[in-house]
């Protein structure tokens, strides 16, 4: 089983995931082509740095041909914008506008503000940690515009899921922390392009990793305190605090704020579990710098990427999964269809109907639905809101799991993703992944099974030259 290690001794925010993706091998043109297909009028610059004497990779988001700054000199240049402003100003200033408590730090990670509907909330809304520093127009995304955005993206399936996951936590932490509904929640404009373009290219870059398993250290949240406009508030801030709840954290006493809401929630999403550093073989390590060059401390955020051992990886492999049923016989089948695709696209792990011969006689459906016990309840919700049924059964069990990772091959049509099992370090399956073939097959007007022949070759052949 292949496993990626995140030692987040400086902490972790989204521009420092990114630059460790690229190192550990991640194609640059992978994100750059993701951003392109964001259409959020971004782009990335990608370059070397040094930082404490180790050279890293560090990633900035421009938007409309401004890059983000440091908070520091963020806050210094908002107070010259104060000084120079006239008395009396337009109302819709973006001074004046009302934001919520979600902010980011000396990293270099995105100021993507989040806000409160007053209107819907009956109070006014509650004030953010910064106003934007891009002098744009001042208008907001809500996670429904941030969904359709993301689903209308050409990024792989599982991508998607996982972007509107990490979205949907950061989201959550903020509606719990104000009080409000998390659809109430919005997002800056231009703030919401950089956290977009983070947490989509962190899902990208993550699949196109080709582990098993994502494994996380302790995180270093920094100390002392951060400036909001609410007034100083100690590190971690709050967002961030919600974020972490179960997850190991210490402060080794640098007065910095060293997790930020943006990498607290890619980790929510993407690690499996916390611990210290595996049993594993060292394939590759990589580092994404932060903004800033610590004295003394490398403020970095490295991977560590290794096959485990074969005994590690046999225990790690049992998770605990949550079975819902019902049975169907007066659904119209077209709907049926639509409601396997709503369910996968909502996280389910696997979806499935059987025919069952129900009372009196009736012909229909079991519908089963494999999830994570996390995703239980909306997917009940859903089954109830687009089926007919009148209950849902609920069970856990137990399930063993191959280890699994992914291999790319390229055909005559282009690349292909090749899934790869494995026990105890032994290949025990192999099958090219049909998206890809599917969208090969209908580009090139070739014969599916053509496409999934020629992929299958190209893998056999390549381990063999391996060998």
């Amino acid at each position: 089983m292949r496993i990626a290690y995140l030692e987040c001794f400086s902490g972790i925010s989204g521009d420092m995931f990114l630059g460790a993706l690229v190192d550990a091998g991640v194609p640059s043109k992978l994100l750059d082509d993701t951003v392109s297909a964001l259409d959020v009028g971004a782009k990335l610059e990608i370059s070397k740095v040094m930082r404490s004497g180790i050279s890293a990779t560090k990633v900035d988001v421009w938007v409309d041909g401004e890059k983000d700054m440091p908070r520091e000199e963020y806050w210094a240049k908002q107070e010259r914008v104060v000084e120079s402003a006239p008395l009396h100003g337009d109302s819709h200033h973006e001074h004046d506008h009302p934001h919520q408590d979600s902010h980011e730090h000396e990293h270099g990670d995105r100021h993507h503000h989040s806000h409160g509907d007053s209107s819907r909330t009956g109070a006014s809304a509650p004030h953010s940690s910064e106003p934007h520093h891009h002098g744009h127009a001042h208008s907001h995304r809500g996670l429904n515009e941030i969904r359709k955005i993301i689903s209308a993206a050409s990024i792989s399936d599982k991508a998607k899921r996982t972007a509107i996951s990490i979205f949907e936590a950061l989201g959550a932490s903020e509606a719990k922390i104000h009080n409000v509904p998390i659809e109430t929640i919005h997002f800056h404009e231009v703030g919401a392009v950089d956290a977009i373009v983070d947490i989509v290219c962190a899902s990208v870059g993550a699949e196109a990793l080709g582990v098993d398993e994502i494994v996380c250290s302790s995180l270093n949240v920094g100390g002392g305190t951060v400036k909001c406009a609410h007034g100083t508030f100690p590190v971690p801030a709050p967002a961030t605090v919600e974020l972490l709840k179960n997850a190991p954290v210490y402060s080794s006493g640098i007065p910095m704020e060293l997790v930020t809401p943006t990498g607290a929630a890619i980790v929510k999403t993407l690690a499996k579990r916390f611990g210290a550093f595996p049993e594993l073989k060292i394939e590759k390590s990589a580092y994404g710098a932060g903004s800033r060059d610590f004295p003394g401390h490398p403020n970095v955020l490295r991977i560590v990427i290794g096959e485990a051992n074969p005994s590690l990886a046999s225990k790690t492999h049992s998770e605990t999964v949550t079975v819902l049923e019902a049975n169907l016989d007066d659904l119209n089948p077209q709907v049926f269809g639509y409601v396997l695709d709503r369910l996968l696209e909502e996280g389910a792990l696997d979806v499935f109907g059987m025919p069952v011969q129900m009372k009196k006689n009736r012909p229909g459906t079991l519908l089963t639905v494999l999830c994570r016990p996390e995703d239980a309840d909306k997917l009940v919700q859903l089954i109830f809101s687009e089926t007919t049924t009148l209950g849902v059964r609920r069970r856990e069990e137990a399930r063993q799991c191959l280890a699994r990772r992914w291999e790319n091959v390229r055909t005559e049509w282009g690349e292909v993703r090749i899934k790869i099992a494995s026990m105890n370090g032994t290949i025990t399956n192999y099958a090219p992944e049909y998206e890809d073939c599917r969208r090969i097959a209908a580009e090139h007007h070739v014969p599916l099974k053509m496409v999934l022949q020629e992929a299958a070759r190209e893998y056999v052949r390549g381990t063999k030259e391996k060998d």
